[in-house]
């Protein structure tokens, strides 16, 4: 958290280190931010560097992640959730209509903009963005428990991969546990390809069939039949009043615990598994395919040198191996166990800030003067 001297104002700073850049998309996420400015969007307010580190001056938004929220909330319902959904939708179609394509839409990518019981949605986290040049893609980007099955099948993709990870996350609002869960990676990849899921009783007996609807629309395995989210915002169950406002807190934060336990949030569905499941699919073809930049594996950082998901370090803080991380994976709904392990994540100080020099994002505009606190 940071300080602007001359107005008092807080800002979140983002701090990563000149040497694991090459493991980073610093220079893709501004080119990015600097392009978009949405309420429901976290924003880029500066650029520094120093010597060791670039700094990202962003919107601080202190109103923590999604499922923390609904795990506190006490009541929560269906028409919670459509308003969720309904402020993502809004962010997304914005970002899609400037040709931008999230990628890595997910739960922890989503922020309450301050601790307010109404404070609006903020979406996170740019890294695997995309500016769209000729409307299709090809790299295989995301994380695996999100992406569309186009994207793991290895085939070209547009736009309509974020509205598979809506409905995605939107499944998880409606019953707290993934729609794809198996104990075997091969298996759940093919599940997730096939666009293979159901509404299990009974932890969907008491949700309306127009969220269903939405849902089967968001995540059609056709991406040409799959929703755009101007058809999403039009849905019943986000534009009317067909979302059901009976407290499901009870059995989505049961099944919220034992499938995405705190400490497993941040980990689940590492980037690992998707590459372990590229190179599975490589050694079974005669003419080998090459891993894009994008999806190399990174690499396992000593316990000193961990990094949280954007990219900061973490002393001490410790890192999961590459080999953890490739074995995460879903089991069936209420079998996992419960586990509520949390971790401090430390700043360090460094040389003074100046405006980097390497990207010139703000030559008609002032640097903002900063103060660590």
């Amino acid at each position: 958290m940071v300080r602007e001297k001359r107005t008092g104002k807080m800002y979140a700073l983002k701090c990563l280190k000149k040497k694991h850049l090459a493991h980073s998309n610093l220079e893709n996420e501004i080119n990015v931010l600097r392009r978009i400015q949405h309420e429901n969007v976290v924003g880029l307010e500066d650029f520094y560097e120093s010597r060791t580190h670039y700094y990202l001056v962003m919107q601080l938004v202190s109103g923590g992640e999604l499922f923390d929220r609904i795990l506190d909330k006490g009541v929560y319902t269906e028409k919670d959730a459509s308003m969720v959904i309904k402020q993502v939708l809004q962010a997304v179609s914005y970002l899609h209509e400037n040709s931008i394509v999230h990628r890595d839409l997910k739960p922890e990518n989503l922020l309450y903009y301050n601790t307010d019981e109404n404070a609006k949605i903020m979406v996170s986290d740019f890294g695997l963005s995309k500016t769209l040049e000729h409307g299709v893609m090809s790299t295989a980007c995301g994380t695996p428990g999100y992406v569309a099955p186009e994207v793991l099948a290895q085939r070209p993709y547009s736009k309509t991969v974020d509205c598979w990870s809506i409905g995605v996350i939107t499944y998880i609002l409606l019953c707290g546990y993934p729609p794809f869960f198996e104990d075997n990676e091969t298996r759940l990849f093919s599940k997730i390809m096939r666009a293979e899921y159901a509404f299990h009783s009974p932890f969907w007996d008491d949700i309306s069939e127009s969220a269903k609807d939405f849902i089967r629309n968001m995540m059609h395995k056709n991406p040409t039949r799959r929703f755009l989210t101007e058809q999403a915002l039009i849905h019943p169950w986000i534009a009317e009043n067909t979302a059901k406002d009976v407290d499901i807190s009870h059995s989505v934060c049961e099944q919220m615990e034992r499938s995405f336990a705190k400490s497993k949030w941040k980990q689940a569905f590492h980037a690992a598994s998707v590459v372990h499941h590229m190179k599975k699919l490589q050694s079974s073809l005669s003419e080998p395919l090459p891993l894009h930049p994008c999806m190399a594996p990174a690499p396992c950082l000593h316990e000193a040198e961990a990094l949280d998901p954007n990219g900061n370090l973490v002393p001490g803080a410790g890192s999961p191996s590459c080999s953890n991380a490739e074995s995460l994976s879903h089991s069936e709904p209420g079998s996992a166990e419960k586990s509520r392990e949390g971790k401090d994540f430390l700043s360090e100080t460094d040389a003074a800030f100046r405006p980097s020099k390497r990207w010139e994002l703000f030559q008609s505009r002032t640097n903002v003067d900063i103060a660590v606190t």
